[in-house]
């Protein structure tokens, strides 16, 4: 009866265990539904020799984007990888660019017009996308607490002998 006793206390406490492990990778895989509402976002994108500023821009998805394109010294290019959009401006000419995020992900922008000799390395990046890792984290993170103490709790009243090390069996 005893044996028996402790083979269900291990089956709970494993069960336990097994269960938020289990929980956990719905959380990590699971689709989260849209965290905030579409919106419109105007950025004012200024291209100089040899850079983009911003050089980076967050937006979520289902966003809308109106870019204010303007060059400061010579004529520079707006090619905007995986979604095909192309503008080319003059100095003291602004340009709107509008841009519907459809896709998360990180898309690189660059200049499209040779500009000078470091024009290769005129890039800048548009990150697409909720911030969902974050949230995963927290829900991740709360699973494993609430297991713990779910263990903790099938696991008082239970005991095990452990040897130590350095003592020899009596």
């Amino acid at each position: 009866m005893i044996h028996l006793q402790k083979l269900f206390g291990l089956l709970r406490q494993h069960g336990v265990i097994l269960s938020g492990i289990i929980l956990g990778v719905i959380v990590m895989t699971f689709p989260i539904p849209r965290l905030t509402d579409p919106q419109t976002r105007t950025i004012t994108l200024d291209a100089r020799q040899f850079e983009f500023a911003p050089h980076r821009i967050h937006i979520n998805k289902g966003d809308r984007v109106i870019i204010n394109f303007t060059a400061s010294d010579v004529v520079h290019g707006f090619y905007l990888d995986g979604y095909g959009i192309q503008e080319r401006v003059e100095p003291g000419v602004t340009k709107q660019i509008e841009i519907v995020a459809e896709r998360t992900g990180k898309f690189r922008y660059r200049c499209s017009v040779s500009c000078g000799s470091l024009h290769p390395f005129m890039i800048g990046e548009l990150v697409v996308g909720p911030n969902e890792p974050f949230w995963r984290a927290i829900a991740f993170v709360s699973v494993s607490v609430i297991t713990l103490i779910a263990y903790q709790f099938f696991s008082k009243g239970t005991s095990y002998e452990h040897t130590t090390l350095g003592t020899s069996p009596a």
